[in-house]
């Protein structure tokens, strides 16, 4: 055994020569050893507790500021309903200031007037300007003409009267006060006589 040992020693290794690769340069050496593992600070439990109280703190300062800024929207939110209850018919009484000049203007004249047909043509004058504003505002007219069908969702009956014809009992005989709509909704029922 020992005459193979020495023969295998003394053999000579028949092939090619396997190079070693040296690194080009120091810094390729030291990467290519093993590192050691750099050891991460774990906070003790005081410094956790002072940066868990920290965080609880800034947490508490943004919840404060939120409440603030919402109560400061709910303010201002129940002060614009406010206002826009209070003044919100101020475009209203804008636009029929110039039909109440020209009314004020045709009383101080209406004494002066000669002429009735002036006076009767100056109001008419006025009365269309007015209609032409509520018209403007989406304000109709509700149909209630001799004849037509009493209907109590746009109707208020203040009285019964005998019919003069028998075609006309629960039927409209008559319209002492219009009503009106605004867009669909009824802003004043118009008053009927019925007939029975």
């Amino acid at each position: 055994m020992e005459e193979n040992k020495q023969s295998f020693d003394n053999e000579e290794v028949k092939g090619e020569e396997v190079p070693v690769v040296e690194p080009e340069n120091a810094d390729d050496a030291q990467e290519s050893k093993p590192t050691e593992v750099e050891e991460v600070h774990e906070p003790t439990p005081e410094e956790r507790i002072a940066e868990l109280e920290a965080k609880i703190e800034q947490l508490q300062k943004d919840a404060l500021y939120r409440a603030a800024e919402f109560d400061n929207f709910r303010k201002r939110t129940i002060q614009e309903k406010a206002d826009l209850i209070k003044y919100g018919s101020q475009k209203a009484i804008e636009a029929l200031l110039p039909v109440i000049d020209d009314l004020e203007r045709a009383m101080q004249h209406i004494d002066k007037a000669d002429d009735i047909e002036s006076v009767k043509e100056g109001v008419a004058l006025i009365m269309q300007k007015f209609q032409g504003y509520l018209k403007q505002q989406q304000v109709t007219v509700i149909p209630a003409n001799p004849g037509d069908d009493f209907d109590d969702k746009i109707h208020e009956a203040i009285t019964m009267f005998p019919a003069p014809d028998p075609s006309l009992k629960g039927k409209i005989v008559d319209c002492p006060t219009k009503g009106y709509k605004l867009y669909d909704k009824v802003v004043r029922y118009a008053k009927v006589v019925v007939g029975q």
